[in-house]
């Protein structure tokens, strides 16, 4: 698939689930993996960062990782505990708090001639009905998006490339979703240019923050 394709899929992330898994030797991506603090653990998120709304207290996880489905993505390595990221923000009227983990991910994820930042955390106080994309542009930036408002990058890391293929796999068929199809028409099914349908994980992967991170500029403007 295209990346165009792609980009069809991104834009359905937050209403498409229940896409299938890859198989075991599918092509593997680079990319920003969205999880969902539940307690001290960390759940692949069901819907993507620009249409979930955390609540006051919860947290919102980012992994760059290397997988082609999301039941093999890496999870954040810090725990998922919003009391230890926001215990110096006090509360205030109008906003919330939403605990932001940033895990750039390790040395053999990393792209040729790059090294992973340190993880951070951030707790981010943003509006009460701020997304968690936006709460992401709040504490991480820069932030880097392709042209299909895809994230690419969180605080500048990877300086370049956009969920690229990992190079020297066996090159694998990779199955069609069992629902869901892309913007132009086109089931989101396998093919080159972009991660399977099973990494896109139930509309779960980093997609569409773009769009949000504009909306916030226009909403601060006014």
């Amino acid at each position: 698939m295209r990346r165009t394709g792609i980009a069809g899929a991104a834009l359905l992330a937050g209403a498409v689930t229940g896409l299938a898994a890859a198989p075991a030797q599918a092509q593997e991506y680079r990319y920003w993996s969205f999880w969902h603090g539940k307690g001290s653990s960390w759940a692949y998120a069901t819907e993507g960062p620009a249409t979930l709304r955390p609540a006051d207290g919860e947290v919102a996880g980012f992994r760059f990782t290397v997988s082609a489905d999301s039941a093999a993505a890496g999870k954040p390595r810090a725990a998922a505990g919003f009391d230890a990221i926001c215990h110096g923000t006090p509360a205030k009227d109008g906003r919330k708090r939403i605990g932001v983990v940033v895990d750039f991910g390790t040395a053999a994820d990393a792209p040729g001639g790059e090294r992973p930042p340190k993880p951070r955390t951030e707790c981010a106080q943003v509006p009460e009905d701020a997304s968690a994309g936006e709460a992401l542009a709040a504490v991480a930036r820069p932030l880097r998006y392709d042209s299909s408002a895809l994230l690419c990058a969180i605080a500048g890391y990877p300086a370049s490339g956009c969920a690229d293929q990992v190079k020297g796999q066996k090159d694998a068929k990779e199955p069609a979703p069992s629902s869901g199809t892309a913007a132009d028409g086109r089931a989101d099914g396998g093919g080159d240019g972009g991660p399977s349908a099973g990494l896109i994980g139930g509309g779960a992967a980093v997609l569409v923050l773009g769009a949000a991170a504009v909306w916030q500029a226009r909403r601060r403007r006014g």
